[in-house]
């Protein structure tokens, strides 16, 4: 995908659903004509950072710009550093982490909402 139909690609997004680039722009804290010229000249120059904001806010895969699972970006990353450490560990650590795990999903004060 060239870097100009990534650009157009990340506009429909933004625009299915905000009302408007500057709307999303200012939810963002992006500057509104840094947004518009990323968007006309394409997002290869825009910080990567940015990129990134941008598609967990609009739940997109920052690299194909598709919508993401049910989870944001932000979540899916939790997960795979969650899992990156969990593969290192041998079975009593993985045995113990699950154990930790349990107990904690029990306690309602740190329970997902």
């Amino acid at each position: 995908m060239t870097n100009l139909a990534k650009a157009k690609l990340l506009k429909k997004e933004i625009l299915s659903q905000y009302k408007s680039v500057r709307q999303f722009a200012i939810e963002m804290k992006i500057p509104y004509s840094t947004l518009v010229t990323a968007l006309d000249r394409g997002i290869e120059g825009m910080a990567y950072g940015t990129v990134i904001r941008i598609c967990d806010k609009l739940n997109l895969n920052p690299v194909t710009l598709k919508p993401l699972a049910e989870s944001s970006l932000s979540e899916q990353l939790m997960e795979n550093r969650v899992m990156s450490y969990y593969v290192k560990l041998n079975q009593e650590g993985k045995d113990k982490i699950l154990d930790l795990m349990e107990d904690f999903a029990s306690i309602k004060k740190y329970r997902a909402k």
